[in-house]
């Protein structure tokens, strides 16, 4: 049985996923899109994303939440430390994992990714944290366009890995 190592995000055109440790838009079918994808599976982040949860949403019910922060003395309820992203790899099980962010942890763990979860919002807003390239090793189907009950345009692209 092989394993999915996923990384799931949203983004804008120009790659924007996050502002000040938000999401710069809404759109609420996303985050339930989130929600359908990742249940039942670790999800993994980096701490400031952790940090970036409301309260009343940590940790994701319904997941394991593990959190990769360089803080020995981290701990936080419901939340698995790990000192690494090879770490919480390795303690996340044999099965399904999802990489939620943010931008550092998306960059270190794209050499072990085998599938892509992307939604793109088509807006153009400022942004302090970016996504990562997606390289010629990655193909995705086409999905189509959207409109959000907030009114913007997104769609889902699953991107997955191929061999030369």
């Amino acid at each position: 049985m092989s394993r999915t190592i996923g990384l799931i995000w949203a983004q804008t055109p120009d790659g924007v996923i996050g502002l000040d440790n938000t999401i710069p838009w809404r759109v609420p079918e996303d985050m339930a899109h989130f929600k359908e994808v990742t249940w039942g599976h670790p999800v993994v982040m980096g701490r400031r994303t952790w940090d970036s949860l409301p309260t009343r949403f940590r940790p994701l019910d319904g997941r394991r939440n593990i959190v990769v922060t360089r803080q020995t003395d981290w701990s936080d309820e419901g939340a698995d430390r790990a000192g690494s992203l090879e770490d919480a790899l390795e303690t996340s099980g044999t099965g399904t994992v999802w990489i939620m962010g943010g931008g550092e942890i998306y960059r270190a763990a794209m050499p072990f990714a085998t599938e892509l979860m992307v939604t793109e919002v088509d807006s153009n807003v400022a942004g302090d944290c970016y996504a990562p390239g997606i390289g010629p090793e990655w193909s995705a189907g086409e999905d189509l366009w959207r409109e959000s009950s907030t009114g913007l345009r997104f769609r889902f692209r699953r991107y997955t890995r191929h061999s030369g």
